[in-house]
């Protein structure tokens, strides 16, 4: 009997001290602070760049071994852009519809060419502005010109070339260049020029400074207006993710959160300044080991892999405002299920960057002078592929006249419609009135 008692007693001792402990458990979980899982709703980086804070860094890029040139006095504070939501400007869109109504359907066309000087001079290098641009933009009215080293020299012969080529053309032209800083820069690195260089994005994104990358916007935007440029092929965009990428030093860096950052802070800071800012290489060059100027360039991402990382600086730039656009030659066969160069491509074009991106502005091809588009595709052949894709401009195309040909004999046969057409050079139009660029009497 003893020893049954003894057990009774030692079961109910555990019993209560089982019980003991789930209380004291239960109560011990109620006082600790509750943890939610973390949720992202837009991109914050206000935290990642405030002062005394170290900045994500990428991990991918070399260090950079230059010096970094002298920049202009950083504001003080930069506030990160708002989405806009209105649309265009009503003033300017206005503007652009009513001389859109005063177009021929070739004017129209014409609108659709961003074009080297050579590819309608004939002449080797341009560096004047003389009768024989005044008759090619009478013959080829385009767009936008596009100048390279060879047809900058001097300070006031640029000076001279820009405002003699903008006052030949009836309606007011894009006039850009590549300008991004470091290893790509036509005027910054002219010392005869009288520009002011700046160093490479890569080394722009490791030190995570916003204002700098400002400044940076700031001093790219001057080399520009102070000779007659209104445009300028930067930022770039892309997001570096493999160490071979040709991209390399002109992007911002491998994290896509600080791209998009430092992205949409250029991106302001060229609009602020008076410069038509050109997001680029859509849907994303980062990954691509294979220069698309010398052969095709394939990359084996998902769309969900795009939209993870490459998408997001694209996003940042066009939410801060970015008017333009440029879609590279890659292709993306996961995406579009063939070998299709993504500016030819709907699903890339119009799909994804107009329909699921939201971009509103204008859309323009990459080069077509690029072995991409020159070793599958006639100029004929390419122009008319791009706008069934979605793009509003094609820049260079190797055969000037077959390309606008190709696509004057697709509106004429109904292949592309007049509404089609319509639709792109307003957005042009638009870009122009919105920079001022027709503010002239004659509109």
């Amino acid at each position: 009997m003893k020893n049954r008692g003894s057990t009774i007693v030692s079961i109910l001792l555990i019993v209560f001290s089982i019980a003991f402990l789930c209380t004291a458990a239960l109560l011990l979980i109620k006082t600790l602070p509750e943890k939610k899982p973390d949720s992202v709703t837009k991109l914050e980086t206000e935290n990642v760049f405030a002062p005394g804070v170290s900045a994500v860094e990428p991990i991918r890029e070399d260090p950079y071994e230059g010096e970094l040139p002298v920049t202009p006095e950083i504001p003080e504070e930069i506030e990160q852009p708002e989405p806009s939501e209105s649309g265009p400007d009503e003033e300017a869109l206005a503007k652009a519809r009513a001389v859109l109504e005063t177009m021929s359907d070739e004017e129209k066309i014409w609108q659709m060419f961003f074009v080297t000087p050579e590819s309608m001079t004939g002449v080797e290098a341009a560096t004047l502005a003389g009768p024989a641009t005044e008759a090619a933009l009478k013959k080829y009215p385009v767009g936008g010109m596009i100048y390279f080293a060879r047809n900058l020299e001097t300070r006031q012969q640029v000076i001279d070339l820009l405002s003699g080529t903008q006052s030949y053309s009836k309606i007011p032209l894009f006039l850009g260049t590549d300008e991004e800083g470091g290893t790509v820069s036509r005027v910054g690195s002219n010392k005869n020029l009288g520009g002011t260089a700046v160093t490479d994005m890569a080394m722009l994104g490791k030190a995570g400074d916003p204002a700098a990358v400002y400044s940076a916007g700031t001093t790219l935007a001057k080399n520009l207006t102070d000779l007659g440029f209104n445009l300028d092929f930067a930022p770039v965009a892309d997001v570096l993710s493999s160490k071979d990428s040709v991209i390399a030093t002109r992007s911002f860096g491998s994290d896509p959160q600080l791209c998009a950052t430092m992205v949409g802070i250029m991106t302001g800071s060229l609009r602020d300044n008076g410069v038509i800012p050109c997001l680029k290489h859509f849907p994303g060059y980062g990954s691509a080991i294979v220069d698309d100027h010398y052969g095709t360039s394939v990359i084996e991402k998902t769309q969900d892999e795009l939209e993870a990382a490459d998408f997001v600086p694209f996003t940042s730039g066009i939410a801060a405002g970015a008017p333009f656009v440029m879609v590279s030659h890659l292709s993306v066969p996961e995406v579009t299920g063939d070998d299709t160069p993504a500016d030819l491509s709907e699903k890339i074009v119009s799909e994804l960057l107009r329909n699921k991106l939201g971009f509103s502005g204008v859309i323009i091809t990459d080069s077509h002078e690029m072995a991409s588009i020159t070793d599958h595709y006639s100029s004929a052949g390419a122009a008319v592929a791009a706008v069934q894709a979605g793009c509003d401009m094609i820049l260079m195309p190797a055969d000037l006249q077959g390309a606008y040909n190709a696509l004057h004999a697709a509106v004429q046969n109904g292949t592309i419609t007049r509404e089609r057409i319509d639709e792109s050079v307003l957005r042009i139009l638009t870009v122009k009135a919105s920079f001022g660029l027709l503010d002239g009497p004659e509109f």
